[in-house]
């Protein structure tokens, strides 16, 4: 949500934001850790660079879990989410890597809009997901 208000308000360039919400590979994660001198902000460039695909994998991970735990209500609430980000994934926009993120779409008013929305609703969801598993 504060990456797309980030857009939004000039605060960042769409190629900046999106190189934040694209994964980058490992040989230019490996190229910051040799060559950048200053260890904060390597660690900063490597932890940010992988946001989108990590949400996606844990929460694949938290459904087989629900699975394997016979969970059944809490794996039916999770599984379309988890149908979105299948879906989210494999119409990703044609790039060179494996980003969902396109600098030269996302500031295209209806995309921004669109991803804030999906970034609204996603914080709703595991907001009240995170109190059903704490008292559920």
């Amino acid at each position: 949500i504060i990456a797309f208000d980030e857009l939004k308000t000039d605060y960042k360039n769409p190629i900046d934001q999106c190189n934040t919400l694209n994964p980058v590979s490992c040989v230019l994660n490996i190229f910051f850790f040799f060559f950048l001198k200053k260890r904060s902000k390597l660690l900063t460039r490597i932890f940010l660079f992988q946001l989108v695909l990590p949400e996606y994998l844990i929460h694949a991970f938290f459904c087989v879990m629900f699975l394997c735990a016979a969970e059944w209500l809490t794996l039916g609430l999770n599984m379309p989410l988890l149908a979105y980000h299948i879906w989210r994934y494999m119409s990703r926009p044609v790039m060179s890597g494996p980003g969902l993120y396109d600098p030269t779409t996302i500031m295209n008013a209806d995309i921004l809009a669109y991803c804030q929305k999906e970034g609204w609703c996603k914080l709703a969801f595991y907001l009240l997901s995170f109190f059903y598993y704490l008292y559920g």
